[in-house]
């Protein structure tokens, strides 16, 4: 199966792009802590927390990739894939509650801006941002825009690299117009950012384990697909869903025209299967019914003059 090939491809690359930036972020967050605590700057120890979180969601990453590994069993028919989507759910809501505790501290700091070690902060700073786009150019080489878990790890990335840019502009104004407000301001933007980015992988992760219909599949669009096929009449208890980021099943029955040999059968399944795997969906199963074969709706997908109803997918 070419299809599974590829699929194991990219995520041994996945899995490599992780575990060199969980060691990278790692080192450089230990520095990052240091230097934030030396020079008193909030910036620079939000950012560090940013780091932090990065590092964990690296990590639960890198775990989910292995444990995802693991073959499916009695109890696990799907295997443990889904394991990444809540190693995505966790990064979410960690980056969530990461930017809700920088912008309660921040309130602190505006009020009484301390004093700020500002060319130790630049140093520090500089470094951070030179690592962070390093490591956000190792995960841009692996799959972003298909695996959820990745995506989560990236945006934890790109959130730090806003945040050593912030705290870079921050060391800046203190030194030339000792402006101590510019450090908590700093962290409000970086926080909110942080915020958008987990929001976003917490709703998405949510989606799929809600087994909501993928990001990349058109529900609309698969219904015509099947219903276009010779033979076919209509398609009812139709779903369709994730197993995990780039895994799309879909399940429903297919009611035949007239009564049909096995072999007929047979081609028309071997045609659903080769029609949908140019549409995103790699796990077809397809009961196929007679018209005879009375079947209570318990989800109707479309009825005869072509209207969807009883089931919406947006």
């Amino acid at each position: 199966m070419g299809h599974d090939h590829g699929h194991d491809h990219t995520h041994g690359a996945n899995k490599k792009a992780l575990m060199i930036s969980f060691i990278i972020t790692a080192v450089y967050m230990i520095i990052e802590v240091v230097g934030g605590i030396i020079t008193n700057s909030l910036a620079l120890l939000s950012d560090a927390g940013h780091m932090l979180s990065d590092a964990v969601s690296l990590g639960v990453g890198l775990a989910a990739f292995t444990i995802g590994e693991k073959a499916a069993n009695d109890s696990k028919t799907y295997g443990y894939k889904r394991f990444e989507i809540l190693a995505a759910l966790f990064n979410g809501v960690t980056l969530i509650l990461i930017s809700l505790y920088i912008l309660v501290e921040v309130y602190q700091r505006f009020i009484d801006p301390p004093k700020v070690a500002s060319t130790g902060m630049m140093i520090v700073a500089i470094i951070g941002l030179i690592m962070n786009i390093l490591v956000a150019w190792i995960l841009m080489r692996g799959d972003t825009e298909e695996n959820l878990n990745l995506r989560a790890a990236f945006l934890h990335v790109i959130g730090d690299l806003l945040g050593s840019v912030g705290a870079i502009i921050a060391a800046l104004l203190i030194m030339f117009f000792g402006f101590g407000w510019a450090d908590p301001l700093a962290s409000v933007i970086v926080a909110v950012l942080v915020l958008i980015s987990g929001w976003r992988v917490a709703k998405d992760s949510i989606h799929v384990l809600m087994e909501g219909v993928p990001r990349n599949v058109d529900f609309a669009d698969i219904i015509k697909t099947v219903k276009d096929i010779p033979g076919i009449k209509s398609i009812h208890d139709l779903h369709v869903w994730s197993i995990t980021s780039g895994k799309n099943a879909l399940s429903c029955h297919a009611v035949i025209k007239g009564s049909s040999t096995f072999t007929e059968c047979q081609l028309i399944l071997r045609e659903i299967e080769h029609r949908l795997q140019h549409k995103n969906i790699g796990h077809v199963t397809v009961q196929l019914e007679d018209d005879g074969h009375p079947h209570d709706d318990t989800i109707t997908c479309q009825n005869d003059d072509g209207d969807a109803h009883g089931h919406h997918h947006h």
